[in-house]
């Protein structure tokens, strides 16, 4: 199950990864399109930034679902012996 739960967390924080690299990858090549407007005058450095924070609730929520028997006595550690 450690394992399990070790790839699991690795393939989600590649995936955020590539999700924040994109942002970095905007603001490094076209930086003037962060300031565009989207939506109710909000910008996309914004949108984006508020995208990026929802999307580390999201996917820690995934892997709580994947690897959720782990903090009920699972290979948490300080269980029995």
């Amino acid at each position: 199950m450690k394992s399990d739960s070790s790839r699991y967390g690795l393939v989600l924080f590649f995936v955020y990864l590539l999700f924040y690299g994109g942002f970095v990858a905007i603001n490094a090549i076209a930086p003037e399109s962060m300031e565009r407007t989207l939506m109710s005058g909000l910008n996309t450095a914004v949108v984006y930034g508020f995208a990026l924070i929802f999307g580390a609730v999201l996917l820690s929520a995934v892997y709580g679902l994947l690897c959720g028997d782990v903090g009920r006595g699972g290979d948490a550690g300080g269980g029995e012996q």
